[in-house]
């Protein structure tokens, strides 16, 4: 069953030590629906939030894209509570760092078209720590540029370049996944998937290692098409499509001419049509029921041009059930940020605490939620 949780007017009290952040908007948390069992509550509160890693020390980093003053941040929580204790400035002036990760002890950031690394992140984030550059020899082209970067179980950088373009055939950097490593002094780039739109979430299966992304379909094809993707890579190289075919089947009207669905890989699951799907991982924790474990959960960001935001269109949690590697179920999970058409907040990136509660990114309530379930 699903139930609307109890009406929450949340004030930010003095206990937080937020910098750099101007004061989030009303964070209704009476608005979310949810199934029972679960409570959410906001664990920080965080500007224009994107992408989460989780140090080993159980700091929280986050990334920005917009508004943000190119920030990036440390959210701390050295008592391991419910609500973290301080949020630290780790950096600013960056071009839209959305992504970032942690491996090592060392933080990695995407700026566009620059990796890179915080060495020893944890002893001088409050020190204002200089950065190295990994590589600064990614496109400088700003549309679909920023990123969502993370480490594979090979040990490799997976760091998506979007294309340049809503609609295109961009050089053959762009619209892919690629993998890099971080001590090549060459900085070499390896295709993993072509055709990739705009991914700005992925994550890999806990059981066989593969790769799976989200990716963003293209606009001007009315409001109910085309649907986002939620994709799988069995083998390096593979291309989904992108800019010939949509949603595994759809023809694009201007290049896909010509051009046969069977010759590139479908999606495992089509998601809602400008859903805005980015952010998401696979739940591997104890907390939450079993019918989680090993499935994947979804931050849909939602449209920023669907003319009727109603129905199952973005602004939610959404989980995607597997069985053999194949998606079997797409339902929603978190609901309740759109409301009479407009949007209050916008999950952007999902990310497992140690306990197995689940972190979720708001880029526009400026807040990072927390997750828990106590059934």
């Amino acid at each position: 069953m699903i139930k609307t949780i109890n009406t929450i007017k949340l004030l930010f009290i003095s206990v937080f030590f937020f910098s750099s952040c101007s004061f989030a908007q009303d964070v209704e948390l009476d608005k979310l629906v949810m199934p029972d069992g679960f409570s959410i509550s906001v664990y920080a509160k965080v500007n224009n939030p994107r992408q989460m890693t989780l140090g080993d020390d159980g700091t929280v980093y986050v990334g920005s894209q917009r508004s943000a003053g190119g920030r990036i941040h440390a959210v701390l929580n050295p008592n391991n509570s419910a609500t973290a204790s301080e949020v630290v400035e780790i950096d600013k002036g960056l071009k839209s760092p959305s992504g970032l990760t942690y491996r090592n002890g060392d933080l990695y950031v995407a700026a566009i078209s620059k990796i890179l690394r915080y060495k020893d992140i944890a002893a001088t984030l409050n020190s204002s720590p200089e950065p190295e550059t990994i590589t600064d020899k990614l496109p400088t082209k700003s549309h679909h540029g920023w990123k969502f970067i993370e480490f594979g179980p090979d040990g490799l950088l997976y760091v998506p370049v979007g294309a340049p373009c809503n609609i295109c055939e961009p050089e053959e950097v762009f619209a892919s996944i690629h993998r890099m490593d971080v001590n090549d002094p060459d900085n070499t780039l390896e295709h993993v998937a072509r055709g990739v739109r705009n991914t700005v979430g992925f994550d890999f299966d806990p059981v066989t290692g593969d790769l799976w992304f989200t990716d963003n379909g293209r606009d001007a094809m009315g409001d109910n098409m085309p649907a986002d993707e939620l994709n799988h890579v069995t083998r390096i190289g593979e291309h989904f499509g992108y800019p010939y075919i949509h949603q595994g089947d759809t023809p694009d009207p201007e290049f896909g001419e010509g051009k046969n669905a069977s010759d590139y890989t479908p999606p495992t699951q089509n998601l809602a049509p400008h859903a805005g799907a980015i952010g998401m991982a696979f739940y591997k924790g104890n907390m939450f029921p079993n019918s989680y474990k090993n499935n994947i959960i979804i931050a849909e960001h939602g449209s920023w041009n669907r003319s009727d935001e109603a129905g199952h269109t973005g602004h939610m949690l959404t989980l995607v059930t597997l069985e053999n590697g194949k998606a079997v179920n797409y339902e929603p999970f978190i609901t309740g940020w759109l409301q009479d058409n407009e949007a209050w907040g916008r999950p952007a990136d999902v990310l497992e605490l140690k306990d197995g509660s689940l972190l979720v990114a708001d880029d526009e309530a400026n807040v990072i939620y927390r997750i828990s379930y106590d059934g």
